[in-house]
Protein backbone atom coordinates (compact mmCIF):
# COMPACT_ATOMS: atom_id res chain seq x y z
CA UNK A 1 0.00 0.00 0.00
CA UNK A 2 1.45 3.52 -1.01
CA UNK A 3 2.95 5.30 2.16
CA UNK A 4 1.42 8.79 2.81
CA UNK A 5 4.71 11.62 3.49
CA UNK A 6 4.84 14.29 5.30
CA UNK A 7 6.49 17.68 2.93
CA UNK A 8 6.91 20.71 4.09
CA UNK A 9 7.92 23.65 1.30
CA UNK A 10 8.08 27.47 2.27
CA UNK A 11 6.81 26.49 6.06
CA UNK A 12 3.74 24.83 4.88
CA UNK A 13 3.41 20.75 5.66
CA UNK A 14 1.14 18.55 2.87
CA UNK A 15 0.62 15.03 2.72
CA UNK A 16 2.23 12.93 -0.54
CA UNK A 17 1.72 9.72 -1.53
CA UNK A 18 2.77 8.07 -4.47
CA UNK A 19 0.50 4.95 -6.59
CA UNK A 20 0.78 2.74 -9.02
CA UNK A 21 -1.85 3.62 -11.83
CA UNK A 22 -0.84 0.88 -14.26
CA UNK A 23 0.43 1.24 -17.99
CA UNK A 24 0.45 4.08 -20.18
CA UNK A 25 -2.33 3.08 -22.68
CA UNK A 26 0.12 4.68 -25.83
CA UNK A 27 3.72 3.51 -24.83
CA UNK A 28 2.88 0.57 -22.85
CA UNK A 29 5.54 1.69 -20.23
CA UNK A 30 4.25 1.63 -16.01
CA UNK A 31 2.77 4.76 -14.80
CA UNK A 32 2.86 5.95 -11.38
CA UNK A 33 1.06 9.46 -10.14
CA UNK A 34 1.92 11.45 -7.30
CA UNK A 35 -0.79 13.06 -5.30
CA UNK A 36 -0.09 16.13 -2.79
CA UNK A 37 -3.33 17.03 -0.33
CA UNK A 38 -3.18 19.78 2.02
CA UNK A 39 -4.36 17.25 5.04
CA UNK A 40 -3.62 13.49 5.99
CA UNK A 41 -7.70 12.93 5.79
CA UNK A 42 -7.73 14.37 2.56
CA UNK A 43 -4.63 12.17 1.19
CA UNK A 44 -6.22 9.26 2.64
CA UNK A 45 -9.32 9.42 0.93
CA UNK A 46 -8.12 10.60 -2.25
CA UNK A 47 -5.44 7.15 -1.85
CA UNK A 48 -9.12 4.99 -1.58
CA UNK A 49 -10.98 6.89 -4.13
CA UNK A 50 -8.18 5.95 -6.56
CA UNK A 51 -7.76 2.55 -5.26
CA UNK A 52 -11.45 1.74 -5.63
CA UNK A 53 -11.96 3.25 -9.00
CA UNK A 54 -9.05 1.26 -10.22
CA UNK A 55 -10.30 -1.58 -8.60
CA UNK A 56 -13.92 -1.40 -11.09
CA UNK A 57 -12.03 -0.36 -13.65
CA UNK A 58 -13.31 3.55 -13.97
CA UNK A 59 -10.29 5.22 -13.02
CA UNK A 60 -8.83 7.63 -15.30
CA UNK A 61 -5.50 9.17 -15.01
CA UNK A 62 -4.58 12.56 -15.39
CA UNK A 63 -3.08 12.82 -19.17
CA UNK A 64 -1.94 15.76 -21.31
CA UNK A 65 -3.07 13.82 -24.75
CA UNK A 66 -4.63 16.33 -26.94
CA UNK A 67 -7.68 15.64 -29.46
CA UNK A 68 -5.70 15.88 -32.31
CA UNK A 69 -3.43 12.89 -30.78
CA UNK A 70 -6.22 10.45 -29.79
CA UNK A 71 -7.33 10.53 -33.41
CA UNK A 72 -4.38 10.02 -35.03
CA UNK A 73 -4.37 6.85 -32.31
CA UNK A 74 -7.57 6.20 -33.51
CA UNK A 75 -6.73 6.75 -37.49
CA UNK A 76 -3.74 4.21 -37.13
CA UNK A 77 -5.88 1.48 -35.68
CA UNK A 78 -8.89 1.69 -38.17
CA UNK A 79 -7.78 2.61 -41.44
CA UNK A 80 -5.20 -0.60 -42.04
CA UNK A 81 -8.48 -2.86 -42.05
CA UNK A 82 -10.85 -0.89 -44.71
CA UNK A 83 -10.87 -0.13 -48.04
CA UNK A 84 -8.66 3.07 -49.43
CA UNK A 85 -11.79 4.70 -50.06
CA UNK A 86 -12.90 4.11 -46.66
CA UNK A 87 -9.73 5.16 -45.09
CA UNK A 88 -9.50 8.75 -46.98
CA UNK A 89 -13.30 9.47 -45.37
CA UNK A 90 -12.12 8.73 -41.94
CA UNK A 91 -8.89 11.09 -42.47
CA UNK A 92 -11.11 13.96 -44.57
CA UNK A 93 -13.67 13.66 -41.42
CA UNK A 94 -10.65 13.49 -38.78
CA UNK A 95 -9.55 16.81 -40.48
CA UNK A 96 -12.78 18.95 -39.46
CA UNK A 97 -12.06 17.70 -35.86
CA UNK A 98 -8.33 18.49 -35.68
CA UNK A 99 -9.15 21.75 -37.03
CA UNK A 100 -11.36 23.14 -34.70
CA UNK A 101 -10.39 21.06 -31.71
CA UNK A 102 -6.94 18.82 -32.43
CA UNK A 103 -4.78 21.05 -29.63
CA UNK A 104 -7.18 20.99 -27.10
CA UNK A 105 -6.10 18.49 -24.23
CA UNK A 106 -9.21 15.40 -24.91
CA UNK A 107 -9.76 15.44 -20.87
CA UNK A 108 -10.71 19.06 -21.22
CA UNK A 109 -13.31 18.50 -24.40
CA UNK A 110 -16.74 19.25 -23.59
CA UNK A 111 -20.13 18.63 -24.96
CA UNK A 112 -19.85 22.38 -25.89
CA UNK A 113 -17.22 21.94 -27.48
CA UNK A 114 -18.41 19.44 -30.10
CA UNK A 115 -21.59 21.19 -30.41
CA UNK A 116 -20.05 24.68 -31.44
CA UNK A 117 -17.50 22.11 -34.20
CA UNK A 118 -20.93 21.22 -35.36
CA UNK A 119 -22.18 24.49 -35.70
CA UNK A 120 -19.02 25.72 -37.44
CA UNK A 121 -19.04 22.83 -39.52
CA UNK A 122 -22.98 23.87 -40.98
CA UNK A 123 -21.76 27.65 -41.18
CA UNK A 124 -18.30 28.02 -42.41
CA UNK A 125 -16.01 24.87 -42.66
CA UNK A 126 -15.78 24.12 -46.38
CA UNK A 127 -12.72 24.34 -47.43
CA UNK A 128 -12.66 22.80 -50.84
CA UNK A 129 -15.83 21.18 -53.13
CA UNK A 130 -17.95 24.57 -53.19
CA UNK A 131 -17.41 28.16 -52.17
CA UNK A 132 -14.99 28.41 -49.51
CA UNK A 133 -16.09 29.66 -46.06
CA UNK A 134 -19.70 28.13 -46.24
CA UNK A 135 -21.18 25.50 -44.50
CA UNK A 136 -21.22 21.84 -44.97
CA UNK A 137 -23.48 18.71 -45.65
CA UNK A 138 -25.50 17.59 -43.05
CA UNK A 139 -24.28 14.37 -44.03
CA UNK A 140 -20.91 15.33 -43.58
CA UNK A 141 -21.61 16.54 -40.31
CA UNK A 142 -23.21 13.16 -39.02
CA UNK A 143 -20.09 11.13 -40.21
CA UNK A 144 -17.85 13.40 -38.82
CA UNK A 145 -19.84 12.81 -35.22
CA UNK A 146 -19.88 9.09 -35.83
CA UNK A 147 -16.15 9.06 -36.46
CA UNK A 148 -15.90 11.17 -33.37
CA UNK A 149 -17.77 9.24 -31.31
CA UNK A 150 -15.45 6.35 -31.94
CA UNK A 151 -12.69 8.13 -31.53
CA UNK A 152 -13.48 8.86 -27.84
CA UNK A 153 -14.70 5.56 -27.09
CA UNK A 154 -11.36 4.36 -27.73
CA UNK A 155 -10.60 6.96 -25.22
CA UNK A 156 -12.47 5.45 -22.44
CA UNK A 157 -11.61 1.98 -23.62
CA UNK A 158 -7.84 2.94 -22.73
CA UNK A 159 -8.78 5.05 -19.67
CA UNK A 160 -7.89 8.07 -20.82
CA UNK A 161 -11.51 9.29 -20.41
CA UNK A 162 -14.23 8.92 -18.37
CA UNK A 163 -17.03 9.36 -20.39
CA UNK A 164 -17.89 10.42 -24.40
CA UNK A 165 -18.23 14.12 -24.45
CA UNK A 166 -19.92 13.52 -28.17
CA UNK A 167 -22.52 10.64 -27.28
CA UNK A 168 -25.76 12.96 -27.08
CA UNK A 169 -24.48 15.97 -29.24
CA UNK A 170 -26.37 16.10 -33.20
CA UNK A 171 -27.22 18.09 -36.19
CA UNK A 172 -30.14 20.74 -34.84
CA UNK A 173 -33.39 19.69 -36.54
CA UNK A 174 -33.22 23.15 -38.52
CA UNK A 175 -30.49 22.11 -40.09
CA UNK A 176 -31.87 18.86 -40.79
CA UNK A 177 -35.15 20.24 -41.70
CA UNK A 178 -33.21 22.39 -44.59
CA UNK A 179 -31.39 19.50 -45.70
CA UNK A 180 -34.87 17.78 -47.10
CA UNK A 181 -35.70 21.14 -48.22
CA UNK A 182 -32.72 20.96 -50.20
CA UNK A 183 -32.96 17.46 -51.48
CA UNK A 184 -36.56 17.95 -52.82
CA UNK A 185 -35.05 20.64 -54.83
CA UNK A 186 -32.87 17.27 -56.37
CA UNK A 187 -35.60 15.89 -58.89
CA UNK A 188 -34.66 12.74 -60.56
CA UNK A 189 -36.05 12.83 -64.13
CA UNK A 190 -39.10 12.24 -65.00
CA UNK A 191 -40.40 9.77 -67.67
CA UNK A 192 -39.81 12.07 -70.48
CA UNK A 193 -37.16 13.48 -69.62
CA UNK A 194 -35.45 10.24 -69.64
CA UNK A 195 -36.94 9.51 -73.24
CA UNK A 196 -35.37 12.61 -74.33
CA UNK A 197 -32.38 11.97 -73.19
CA UNK A 198 -32.06 8.54 -75.09
CA UNK A 199 -33.58 9.98 -78.09
CA UNK A 200 -30.94 12.52 -78.39
CA UNK A 201 -27.77 10.00 -77.88
CA UNK A 202 -28.65 7.58 -79.99
CA UNK A 203 -25.87 8.19 -82.49
CA UNK A 204 -23.39 8.57 -79.87
CA UNK A 205 -20.56 6.50 -79.97
CA UNK A 206 -21.01 4.83 -76.43
CA UNK A 207 -25.08 4.86 -76.91
CA UNK A 208 -24.90 1.18 -75.56
CA UNK A 209 -22.68 1.64 -72.96
CA UNK A 210 -24.99 4.74 -71.34
CA UNK A 211 -27.53 1.97 -71.28
CA UNK A 212 -26.29 0.24 -68.34
CA UNK A 213 -27.12 3.40 -66.56
CA UNK A 214 -30.58 2.98 -67.55
CA UNK A 215 -30.94 -0.15 -65.97
CA UNK A 216 -29.84 1.84 -62.81
CA UNK A 217 -26.22 0.27 -62.68
CA UNK A 218 -23.87 2.83 -60.25
CA UNK A 219 -21.40 4.99 -62.31
CA UNK A 220 -18.68 3.05 -60.29
CA UNK A 221 -20.76 -0.59 -61.72
CA UNK A 222 -20.42 0.89 -65.36
CA UNK A 223 -17.09 2.01 -65.46
CA UNK A 224 -16.36 -1.62 -64.36
CA UNK A 225 -18.82 -3.60 -66.11
CA UNK A 226 -16.36 -6.00 -68.62
CA UNK A 227 -17.59 -7.57 -71.61
CA UNK A 228 -15.97 -11.33 -70.97
CA UNK A 229 -16.72 -11.61 -67.99
CA UNK A 230 -19.75 -9.78 -67.05
CA UNK A 231 -21.67 -9.24 -70.23
CA UNK A 232 -24.04 -12.26 -72.04
CA UNK A 233 -24.90 -10.93 -75.40
CA UNK A 234 -25.76 -14.40 -76.42
CA UNK A 235 -28.37 -15.11 -73.37
CA UNK A 236 -28.93 -11.26 -72.69
CA UNK A 237 -27.82 -10.73 -69.77
CA UNK A 238 -25.47 -8.66 -67.58
CA UNK A 239 -24.01 -9.69 -64.39
CA UNK A 240 -23.13 -6.69 -61.86
CA UNK A 241 -20.17 -7.77 -59.52
CA UNK A 242 -17.20 -5.90 -60.59
CA UNK A 243 -16.82 -1.86 -59.50
CA UNK A 244 -14.31 0.51 -60.57
CA UNK A 245 -13.66 3.72 -58.85
CA UNK A 246 -11.39 6.44 -57.87
CA UNK A 247 -10.09 6.75 -54.31
CA UNK A 248 -7.60 10.09 -53.36
CA UNK A 249 -3.84 8.64 -51.82
CA UNK A 250 -2.22 11.73 -50.11
CA UNK A 251 0.95 9.30 -49.86
CA UNK A 252 1.46 9.83 -53.68
CA UNK A 253 3.49 12.62 -56.04
CA UNK A 254 1.16 15.61 -56.59
CA UNK A 255 -0.43 14.76 -59.80
CA UNK A 256 -1.08 10.52 -58.98
CA UNK A 257 -2.91 10.87 -56.02
CA UNK A 258 -6.63 10.13 -57.77
CA UNK A 259 -6.07 6.31 -58.22
CA UNK A 260 -8.24 3.79 -59.46
CA UNK A 261 -9.75 1.24 -56.77
CA UNK A 262 -11.45 -2.00 -58.66
CA UNK A 263 -13.31 -4.38 -56.84
CA UNK A 264 -16.54 -6.28 -56.09
CA UNK A 265 -19.58 -5.04 -55.02
CA UNK A 266 -20.17 -3.97 -51.48
CA UNK A 267 -22.65 -6.22 -50.48
CA UNK A 268 -24.41 -9.84 -51.68
CA UNK A 269 -26.68 -8.30 -53.01
CA UNK A 270 -24.92 -6.02 -54.96
CA UNK A 271 -23.45 -8.88 -56.77
CA UNK A 272 -26.54 -9.45 -58.95
CA UNK A 273 -27.61 -10.93 -62.54
CA UNK A 274 -30.22 -8.53 -64.58
CA UNK A 275 -31.94 -9.67 -67.70
CA UNK A 276 -30.92 -7.04 -70.51
CA UNK A 277 -34.27 -4.96 -72.03
CA UNK A 278 -34.04 -5.82 -75.74
CA UNK A 279 -33.16 -1.64 -76.18
CA UNK A 280 -30.05 -1.93 -73.80
CA UNK A 281 -29.02 -5.82 -75.45
CA UNK A 282 -29.08 -4.04 -78.98
CA UNK A 283 -27.01 -0.81 -77.90
CA UNK A 284 -24.99 -2.84 -76.22
CA UNK A 285 -24.48 -5.52 -79.79
CA UNK A 286 -23.65 -2.38 -81.95
CA UNK A 287 -21.05 -0.90 -79.18
CA UNK A 288 -19.42 -4.41 -79.27
CA UNK A 289 -19.03 -3.99 -83.06
CA UNK A 290 -18.16 -0.59 -82.91
CA UNK A 291 -14.73 -1.78 -80.69
CA UNK A 292 -14.21 -4.51 -83.17
CA UNK A 293 -13.84 -2.14 -85.62
CA UNK A 294 -11.70 0.57 -83.76
CA UNK A 295 -9.18 -2.71 -82.45
CA UNK A 296 -8.36 -3.99 -85.76
CA UNK A 297 -8.34 -0.04 -87.12
CA UNK A 298 -5.80 0.34 -84.27
CA UNK A 299 -3.47 -2.43 -84.18
CA UNK A 300 -0.66 -2.37 -81.00
CA UNK A 301 -2.24 1.18 -80.11
CA UNK A 302 -4.92 -0.80 -78.70
CA UNK A 303 -5.16 -1.30 -75.28
CA UNK A 304 -7.90 -4.00 -75.13
CA UNK A 305 -8.60 -3.51 -71.26
CA UNK A 306 -11.64 -5.82 -71.79
CA UNK A 307 -13.94 -3.03 -69.97
CA UNK A 308 -17.52 -1.89 -72.03
CA UNK A 309 -16.47 1.67 -71.15
CA UNK A 310 -13.13 2.54 -73.15
CA UNK A 311 -12.42 5.02 -75.72
CA UNK A 312 -11.27 4.74 -79.31
CA UNK A 313 -8.36 3.13 -78.20
CA UNK A 314 -10.01 0.71 -75.58
CA UNK A 315 -8.54 2.83 -72.46
CA UNK A 316 -11.14 2.57 -69.92
CA UNK A 317 -13.06 5.19 -68.69
CA UNK A 318 -13.21 6.54 -64.72
CA UNK A 319 -16.29 7.72 -63.01
CA UNK A 320 -15.08 11.27 -63.61
CA UNK A 321 -14.93 11.26 -67.37
CA UNK A 322 -18.16 8.85 -66.74
CA UNK A 323 -19.74 12.56 -65.02
CA UNK A 324 -18.41 15.26 -67.48
CA UNK A 325 -19.04 13.02 -70.72
CA UNK A 326 -22.62 12.67 -69.00
CA UNK A 327 -23.25 16.41 -68.35
CA UNK A 328 -21.88 17.03 -72.00
CA UNK A 329 -24.54 15.26 -73.26
CA UNK A 330 -27.34 16.53 -71.32
CA UNK A 331 -26.34 19.68 -72.34
CA UNK A 332 -26.82 18.72 -76.20
CA UNK A 333 -29.71 16.97 -75.57
CA UNK A 334 -31.35 20.25 -73.64
CA UNK A 335 -32.48 18.21 -70.80
CA UNK A 336 -32.06 19.35 -66.79
CA UNK A 337 -28.57 18.29 -65.60
CA UNK A 338 -29.23 15.24 -62.78
CA UNK A 339 -26.02 13.48 -61.31
CA UNK A 340 -25.91 9.84 -62.50
CA UNK A 341 -26.87 9.02 -59.31
CA UNK A 342 -30.53 11.12 -60.39
CA UNK A 343 -31.01 9.33 -63.22
CA UNK A 344 -31.01 5.94 -61.48
CA UNK A 345 -33.13 6.93 -59.06
CA UNK A 346 -35.42 8.10 -61.97
CA UNK A 347 -35.01 4.56 -63.33
CA UNK A 348 -36.20 2.58 -60.22
CA UNK A 349 -38.54 5.48 -59.54
CA UNK A 350 -40.62 4.75 -62.82
CA UNK A 351 -39.73 0.84 -61.86
CA UNK A 352 -41.87 0.83 -58.49
CA UNK A 353 -44.43 3.15 -59.83
CA UNK A 354 -45.63 1.37 -62.68
CA UNK A 355 -46.32 -1.93 -60.98
CA UNK A 356 -43.16 -3.55 -60.51
CA UNK A 357 -43.20 -5.42 -57.34
CA UNK A 358 -41.19 -4.09 -54.34
CA UNK A 359 -39.22 -7.19 -54.04
CA UNK A 360 -37.80 -6.68 -57.57
CA UNK A 361 -37.07 -3.17 -57.81
CA UNK A 362 -34.76 -3.98 -54.30
CA UNK A 363 -32.83 -6.39 -55.88
CA UNK A 364 -32.74 -4.71 -59.46
CA UNK A 365 -31.39 -1.92 -57.13
CA UNK A 366 -28.51 -4.22 -55.64
CA UNK A 367 -29.75 -3.55 -51.71
CA UNK A 368 -30.60 -5.98 -49.20
CA UNK A 369 -32.96 -3.42 -47.53
CA UNK A 370 -36.70 -3.48 -48.79
CA UNK A 371 -37.48 -0.30 -46.94
CA UNK A 372 -34.12 1.37 -48.18
CA UNK A 373 -35.20 0.98 -51.72
CA UNK A 374 -38.04 2.67 -50.88
CA UNK A 375 -37.20 5.49 -48.99
CA UNK A 376 -34.48 6.82 -50.69
CA UNK A 377 -34.63 5.74 -53.88
CA UNK A 378 -38.58 5.87 -54.83
CA UNK A 379 -39.99 9.38 -55.86
CA UNK A 380 -43.84 9.39 -57.19
CA UNK A 381 -43.87 11.85 -59.69
CA UNK A 382 -47.14 14.27 -61.41
CA UNK A 383 -47.02 11.56 -64.26
CA UNK A 384 -47.29 8.23 -61.62
CA UNK A 385 -49.62 10.38 -59.18
CA UNK A 386 -51.68 10.74 -62.33
CA UNK A 387 -52.48 6.61 -62.35
CA UNK A 388 -53.64 7.55 -58.64
CA UNK A 389 -55.98 10.30 -59.86
CA UNK A 390 -57.50 8.51 -62.39
CA UNK A 391 -58.57 6.21 -60.02
CA UNK A 392 -59.92 7.95 -57.90
CA UNK A 393 -61.79 9.01 -60.61
CA UNK A 394 -63.39 5.68 -61.13
CA UNK A 395 -64.52 6.25 -57.57
CA UNK A 396 -65.29 9.91 -57.21
CA UNK A 397 -67.35 9.61 -60.55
Amino acid sequence: MPEIKKVTARGKTRYRFVIDIGLDPVTGKRRQLTVTKDTSTEAKNEMARIQHQRAVGTFVAPSKMTVEQLVDVWLALVTPDVEVKTARSYVDAMAYVKTRLGAKPVQQLTEEDVTEMVTWMLTSARRIGGKPGTGLSVRTVDLTLGRLRAVLVLGMRRSILARNVAEYVTVPKAARKAARAKKRERKPWNEDEVKQFLAGIRDVREYGGWMLTFIAERPAEVCGARWEEDIDLENGTTTVNNTRTLAYDPSLPRGERSVVVEKDTKTEAGERALPLPLPTWVGLKAFRKIQVAERLAAGEAYEGSGYVMVDALGRPWKTDKLRREAYKLMDATGVRRVTLYMARHAILSWLANNGVPDTVVSAWAGHTDLSFTKRVYVHPDPQSLRAGSDKLAELLG
